[in-house]
């Protein structure tokens, strides 16, 4: 047996490379990462691929150690430039997850040392470093010390978490599902949806309320709608509300609505996943009064911070009801228990294993400064009100709503022809040219292009480059 275990121990280090291993596989990978930032003025937002892509999948994984050089290869010519590329200025499509280059540096860290953040017990630290962020938010949403939350990958798991820890504060059971009454409007995430499956809230009445020109919730229509569903017996459980809607980038009148969910216990949740971070900038904070009222939100780093995807955040303005809808007991994990003031990350969500995500967020932070992170949102917002103006004045072009934040629709209409399939020519023409990429959607049934203005690499120059691509594209479909 000693032997055989000598064998296995000789094949088993292959899994820790000594000091020259180690500095030539960090060698060869930082130099890719060094040709891909510097050549990211020249790469394209959106690259076309065909079904060749998919030889990715015949690549064996092999018994015998590899090459890093092969394999750095591999990423950098077949598994990167394909389809749409995040870190491109040009990418003016869906809200971008940012990749700032300090983040990096900390998750390569984070990775390294590999504390387990999930618990206090195991990496005080770790879990410490995740509180502070989410302090910090809680700070910025403007909720009281009272208020927790946690890190999750991404909007789609937090606010799902949101809707865990409503359903259990209001206590609803499987027979009172049918009568609880979700407010929604036209323009919710379209996680919300299936969140609501997901938490076994699939049956519950949802309701969708009116919007105005804006695309904000019309409040008015809220409160008939709640009085008549008290008034058939019904049970109103939870407004969702949106600072920053994925189509328009519209943000609910968020004080109106808080005035009304008080007066009727509803639980008040806003989804500013993509809006949440313009609270920095004094605009963004008027744009968002009301806010502070609300049970809880939910913010991504990962967009409005710049951070790269992967971390999304809850706030909840009562810690305690994180906790009780989410704490847990298991024999083996009897030695984490402490005796503190501080609860871990695994008794505020569903996640018990969780890796050291909070540092992608607390290291640029630091290094920065939030006025960096200030300027550069002022700047976006600007970008986009800038663009909605050049493309409003461009003969055939109409415009969705101006920008509140940093999004907006618009299409090209000539007056003449089948439009949407102009649009949808117009599009493919940009994202076959590459240096651009747009996404597209449909307001009342019209196929409409839309512009996000939310990497923190585009700027001016970008943006004069993107309107120059609309103009000579439409004049090319239109000829």
């Amino acid at each position: 047996m000693i032997k055989r275990i000598k064998e296995l121990e000789n094949r088993s280090r292959n899994l820790e490379p000594d000091t020259e291993e180690w500095q030539s596989m960090k060698k060869a990978t930082d130099a890719y990462a060094g040709r891909f930032l510097d050549s990211l003025p020249l790469q394209k937002a959106y690259t076309r691929f065909d079904s060749s892509v998919d030889e990715l999948l015949n690549e064996e994984i092999g018994e015998e150690p590899g090459k890093i050089s092969e394999l750095i290869r591999t990423v950098e010519n077949r598994v990167i430039p394909p389809g749409l590329n995040p870190a491109s200025a040009g990418h003016l499509g869906y809200i971008p997850g940012g990749g700032l280059p300090a983040s990096a540096l900390a998750d390569y860290l984070a990775a390294v040392t590999n504390p387990y953040a999930g618990v206090y017990f195991s990496s005080p630290g770790a879990v410490l470093i995740e509180k502070q962020m989410i302090q910090w938010m809680a700070k910025l949403v403007g909720y009281p010390p009272s208020a927790g939350g946690y890190l999750s990958s991404g909007g789609s798991l937090a606010n799902l978490t949101a809707i865990v820890t409503a359903r259990e504060a209001h206590k609803i059971k499987p027979a009172g599902i049918e009568n609880s009454v979700v407010y929604l409007s036209g323009q919710t995430h379209h996680c919300v949806d299936r969140a609501l499956n997901i938490a076994g809230m699939g049956e519950c009445v949802r309701r969708y309320v009116p919007m105005d020109k804006q695309f904000r919730m019309e409040t008015g229509e809220l409160k008939v709608m709640i009085e008549a569903d008290l008034e058939q017996g019904l049970k109103p459980w939870m407004v969702v509300a949106s600072a920053g809607t994925t189509d328009a980038g519209a943000v609910d009148s968020l004080d109106e609505i808080a005035e009304i969910t008080s007066k009727h216990n509803i639980w008040f949740h806003v989804d500013a996943a993509y809006g949440g971070f313009f609270l920095i900038t004094d605009e963004g904070k008027k744009m968002m009064k009301g806010i502070e009222k609300s049970d809880s939100a939910v913010l991504d780093p990962h967009k409005g911070l710049f951070i790269p995807y992967g971390l999304g955040a809850l706030i909840v303005r009562d810690q305690q009801l994180l906790v009780e809808a989410h704490t847990y007991q298991a024999d083996y994990m009897q030695d984490t228990k402490t005796v503190n003031h501080i609860h871990s990350p695994a008794d505020l969500s569903p996640e018990l294993s969780k890796h050291f995500r909070s540092l992608r967020m607390w290291l640029p932070l630091k290094l920065h400064g939030v006025g960096s992170f200030r300027a550069a949102l002022e700047e976006k917002m600007l970008l986009a009100r800038y663009a909605w103006q050049k493309i409003s004045e461009m003969d055939g072009f109409e415009t969705g709503p101006a920008p509140q934040l940093s999004v907006f629709m618009f299409r090209y209409n000539p007056g003449h022809g089948d439009v949407d399939a102009m649009n949808r020519e117009i599009h493919r023409l940009i994202t076959d040219d590459g240096r651009i990429f747009f996404s597209t959607t449909k307001y009342k049934g019209n196929f409409m292009l839309r512009l996000a203005v939310l990497s923190f690499r585009t700027h001016l120059d970008t943006i004069e480059k993107a309107l120059q691509l609309i103009k000579e594209k439409a004049e090319q479909v239109n000829a």
